[in-house]
């Protein structure tokens, strides 16, 4: 029998039933295995045991604390404080501003002039406008992971274009540790009340905030149940089922404090080396050298130099200067690795967070920027606009019906839209000439390339129009006016031959020049 003969009476489940080229097959044993390594108990990661537990859990144990060092970071630590101002600066500018989308002319432009003018009014504190309060908020998701605000409606004669103004609440205001069951029959869970179906109906804030010595007063119940229609809690979920907020900060928390204590180390280390010139050793101590000052206590004695001294040394006696240790080449390459996994656990890129911008270029930075701009759409239009601006919109037009400011139909008025602040980007031109491109192609619309500078067409139209009639009323005519082609990529319509006029002068002596050339 040949050894081809063996192959073909074997078994067709047999070892050789497919030759020398079988493989395992990827739905068996082994490849269940390979893809589940990360489940694996073995030498690598027998000491990686996390405790299976709900995100509620984690942040009704370790919430206080971990509120309380983040304030404490963002405070002392300069990169985190200044990552803290540019994520305020990015996700809400100047502000996130209302268009409205009624489709009568008057009545849209009397809801905007009221609520521009409610603004300025909005902040119960009186301490900033309504796009101020946003910043804020910005900044409390950054440090506490979510801020409340309360809607607080007012009497007639507080004097208010609109009776409503809004405060805005600390995490810690709303007590993690509250855990109970209500007299109602609700469930309480870190100080939010919920019902038999799960939808939030009540918060129990404290009356006072818990690290505030200054605010003594009489005793009162701890805390205060708010109706859950008056309050809104602006956070970021980040699991399904999440119901308080996590600080922005917490992935570098760690990193920035350790790489905080280092550098106080290293520059102590520095200032104790520099502050010795140098030690110098004598055979006769009680023979005083030139410029030594009386021994202290311990018996150790200082002595100074002055300019152009020449000390002359006993046989014996040495002076040695100090030299101190350096930081070392690898200082430099240490902070910037550090601070790159600061910035990605911040999700921030690098040159927000420490302001260099040494080893950047034009298309790093746009890169960086573009994938970081893109997450903080999401923010805006997930979490801001969702959860706080339309939230505002919606309880100021029933408001200012009700109050008699505004005489419409609250339904008819609710249609809105919300503009983010416009980006600056790192070469103004190229992207102006892109959206002009993409207007003419058809790609976008003149309202949406507006909308993407932070501005209201509607506004930008009149301002336009007001340009344009006062310019003609003072008989001045610019470069371009609104309406006209306008940028850098304007052209001629047509374009005259260059031989047709050579030699063709009209009858009055000038040169006939095609109207179409008069672009400038």
């Amino acid at each position: 029998m040949g050894l081809f003969d063996r192959f073909r009476r074997r078994t067709p489940g047999g070892p050789a039933s497919s030759g020398l080229t079988r493989l395992p097959r990827s739905h068996g044993p082994s490849g269940l295995r390979a893809r589940l390594e990360g489940a694996m108990a073995k030498r690598r990661l027998r000491g990686w045991n996390p405790p299976l537990e709900n995100i509620n859990a984690l942040v009704a144990s370790g919430g206080p604390r971990l509120l309380a060092r983040s304030r404490e970071l963002v405070v002392t630590n300069g990169y985190a404080a200044n990552a803290c101002e540019a994520f305020a600066a990015n996700l809400v500018g100047d502000g996130i501003k209302p268009s409205s989308l009624i489709g009568d002319a008057d009545l849209r432009d009397r809801v905007q002039r009221l609520w521009l003018a409610w603004t300025d009014e909005a902040d119960a504190d009186g301490l900033t406008d309504f796009f101020g309060l946003q910043a804020m908020v910005a900044r409390e998701m950054f440090v506490a992971g979510e801020c409340f605000v309360r809607l607080r409606p007012r009497r007639a004669e507080d004097g208010l274009l609109v009776p409503l103004q809004l405060q805005l609440l600390q995490s810690e205001m709303l007590p993690f540790e509250k855990m109970e069951t209500a007299a109602n029959g609700n469930r309480i869970r870190c100080g939010i009340e919920f019902d038999g179906i799960g939808r939030r109906v009540a918060y129990h804030f404290r009356r006072r905030h818990p690290g505030d010595s200054t605010d003594q007063g009489a005793v009162i119940p701890e805390t205060v149940r708010v109706p859950a229609a008056d309050v809104l809690h602006v956070y970021r979920p980040i699991d399904a089922g999440q119901i308080r907020g996590l600080p922005h900060i917490a992935p570098a928390m760690v990193r920035l404090f350790l790489l905080d204590q280092y550098d106080d180390a290293e520059l102590d280390r520095k200032k104790t080396a520099a502050m010795f010139a140098g030690f110098i050793t004598k055979t006769a101590p009680e023979e005083p050298m030139m410029g030594e000052a009386e021994a202290d206590l311990d018996g150790a004695a200082i002595a100074s130099l002055e300019p152009g001294t020449m000390q002359v040394l006993l046989p014996g006696e040495d002076v040695k200067f100090s030299s101190p240790a350096d930081v070392g080449g690898g200082y430099e390459a240490f902070q910037y690795r550090t601070l790159l996994a600061v910035s990605a656990s911040l999700g921030l890129p690098y040159h927000l967070v420490t302001g260099d911008v040494r080893q950047a270029n034009y298309s790093s930075l746009r890169a960086e920027l573009v994938e970081f701009r893109r997450r903080i759409g999401q923010l805006q239009h997930g979490v801001i606009v969702h959860q706080l601006c339309r939230a505002v919109w919606l309880r100021w037009l029933e408001t200012a019906v009700l109050s008699g400011a505004l005489n419409a139909d609250p339904a008819q008025v609710r249609p809105v839209q919300w503009i983010p602040p416009r980006w600056d980007w790192v070469d103004p031109l190229k992207d102006i000439q892109a959206q002009v491109l993409a207007m003419e192609t058809g790609i976008t619309s003149r309202r949406k390339v507006v909308e993407a500078t932070g501005y209201d067409i509607e506004e930008v139209d009149r301002e336009n129009a007001a340009d344009a009639a006062r310019a003609t009323g003072l008989g001045l005519r610019y470069r371009t006016s609104p309406g006209e082609t306008q940028g850098a990529r304007a052209t001629p319509a047509t374009r005259p031959d260059p031989g047709a006029g050579a030699g063709n002068d009209s009858d009055d002596g000038t040169d006939a020049t095609d109207p179409a050339t008069e672009q400038e």
